[in-house]
């Protein structure tokens, strides 16, 4: 609008006799040789009515250059500046409010004009917001053109990717085949070899069963007659069924289903399993006696003891006795559980493949290896295609001069946070000495008026704020040279508010006209 004000034909300064404080737009309806007509025709009074400094028209228009009516309104000339409006309360008040004075006619202040300066300093600026104009039109053109090229790559490329995928999804399905094939042997060559194996570590566990159920048969067998009864079956009171920590005669017959003794292979074959868990070898642990154990003489002992007295020596046997059996009690080792042998060479893991077997699985994983790159490389190729069409079919303004944006953040540090936008993507705000990001919005739609639709971008559904609506941001898009953000507020609760100036926000200025000194107003 101001480059628009700045650009309107000129006119010479012609004075045009008319009351005070109307303005030359009003003028005709002030006709000195007729009688006045309120502007709201509320009323028809004589012409010397007219700023008479009392109010005939409901409107208050008679009384332009005074303050007699309590809605009048006083125009300011402004000669060499803009016109101006003002309430008639203010005419003579003994304030300037006019640059050019007019308004203090007769309040005894003299006021300087100061409309010529005014004048020059807001052309000076108009005539700087009109050259950031022309040169982000200028760049805004470069933009637009860029995108016209770059959006032809674009199509280019893509219309090669989609050509080119037919083919590599015939590729990946010719390996998938491959694989396949290579996978059929493969798997039956390690399954039999898994197979082979869990039989073999079947056969030794059962060879290990049968070695423990043939140890606890000895042990139990205390006569050595190759027979257990039951009653040798009834030393063991672990095997005790009911709780009671006793295994009686019944519960001894009803592990050894009735009969009253067994030999080894009935044993292992009705018994073993029953008791296996249970039962607890009599044999002692084979550790080595500790560095504790083994004492040395002490070199202060006499090489030849004393002879103890007869009643020392019983007491010193009767102490020795209990001492033996309360060593005996503390000493003697529980009944371990049954030990099984150290595993054999064939048990534990399962052993390497044979080179036939192993030949098959290089195979198989080279096919593989080939189709999951062949998979791959389709995957980034339809990623890349679906990347292509949004941005393609993406608006980016009247003739994508937006465009540029798309793959760009811009940042804005202030006092407490570092504010990022990302154009068509996100709107962020990080605590500026650390911190956890939280997100302002994603890229909704294009929020301008409908007159001017690209002014403004609308971000929405971010971080919900504490008890408090979802956080969103609205960009408004401002003409300049460079492209940066310039302001964030939040003018309502969760609701922000940034400014980003770009070259795409110029609009085409008017034609540049003759400057000239010689003109009334701006």
């Amino acid at each position: 609008m101001l480059l628009l004000v700045l650009v309107l034909p000129l006119c010479w300064a012609v004075e045009v006799k008319r009351p005070r404080g109307v303005s030359l737009t009003n003028h005709p309806f002030y006709d000195e040789s007729k009688p006045f007509t309120c502007l709201d025709g509320s009323a028809t009074i004589p012409f010397d009515q007219v700023n008479d400094d009392y109010c005939d028209c409901k409107d208050g228009s008679d009384e332009p250059g005074t303050a007699a009516c309590p809605n009048g309104s006083f125009h300011c000339t402004n000669t060499g500046y803009k016109p101006l409006y003002i309430h008639s309360g203010r005419v003579n008040d003994g304030i300037c409010d006019c640059c050019d004075g007019t308004d203090e006619y007769n309040s005894g202040i003299v006021c300087e004009n100061t409309c010529k300066e005014k004048g020059r300093k807001e052309r000076e600026s108009l005539q700087q917001l009109a050259e950031v104009t022309r040169e982000g039109f200028r760049l805004k053109k470069i933009l637009i053109e860029d995108w016209k090229k770059a959006r032809e790559e674009k199509q280019n490329k893509l219309s090669e990717l989609q050509a080119g995928k037919k083919s590599l999804e015939d590729q990946v399905d010719m390996l998938r085949t491959v694989k396949e094939e290579a996978e059929r042997p493969e798997k039956e060559a390690k399954d039999q070899h898994q197979k082979l194996w869990e039989e073999q570590q079947a056969a030794f566990k059962a060879r290990r069963e049968q070695e423990m159920s043939a140890n606890a048969f000895q042990e139990l067998d205390d006569n050595m007659d190759g027979l257990v009864s039951v009653a040798e079956l009834q030393t063991h009171p672990e095997l005790d069924t009911d709780g009671d920590g006793v295994l009686s005669e019944g519960e001894a017959q009803a592990l050894f289903s009735g009969d009253t003794q067994m030999d080894g292979t009935l044993f292992y074959d009705r018994v073993w399993a029953a008791i296996r868990d249970k039962y607890r070898s009599e044999a002692l642990p084979t550790d080595p006696p500790s560095a504790a154990d083994i004492t040395e003489p002490s070199e202060e002992q006499p090489r030849e003891p004393q002879q103890p007295s007869e009643e020392e020596e019983e007491e010193e046997e009767e102490d020795h006795e209990e001492e033996e059996e309360e060593e005996e009690e503390e000493e003697a080792p529980p009944l371990q559980p049954p030990q099984p042998p150290s595993p054999g060479p064939e048990e534990g893991k399962m052993p390497a493949y044979d080179e036939q077997t192993q030949a098959l699985i290089d195979a198989a994983q080279e096919a593989r290896t080939k189709f999951e790159e062949a998979e791959r490389s389709l995957k980034e190729m339809e990623d890349s295609i679906r990347n292509l069409e949004q941005e393609i079919s993406f608006d980016f303004g009247p003739h994508g001069e937006f465009a540029y944006l798309y793959s760009q953040c811009y940042e804005l540090t202030t006092n407490e946070y570092v504010y990022r936008l990302c154009p068509f993507k996100l709107v962020s705000q990080k605590p500026k000495h650390g911190g956890s990001p939280t997100n302002l919005g994603t890229w909704g739609s294009w929020a301008g008026p409908d007159h001017d639709k690209f002014s403004a971008m609308k971000y929405e559904q971010g971080t919900g704020c504490w008890q408090g609506p979802n956080r969103s941001t609205t960009v408004r898009l401002l003409c300049g040279k460079e492209t940066a953000v310039t302001s964030t507020t939040e003018p309502s609760r969760c609701e922000y508010l940034m400014e980003l100036v770009t070259p795409a926000a110029c609009p085409e200025p008017p034609p540049e006209l003759p400057p000239s000194d010689d003109h009334d107003e701006l």
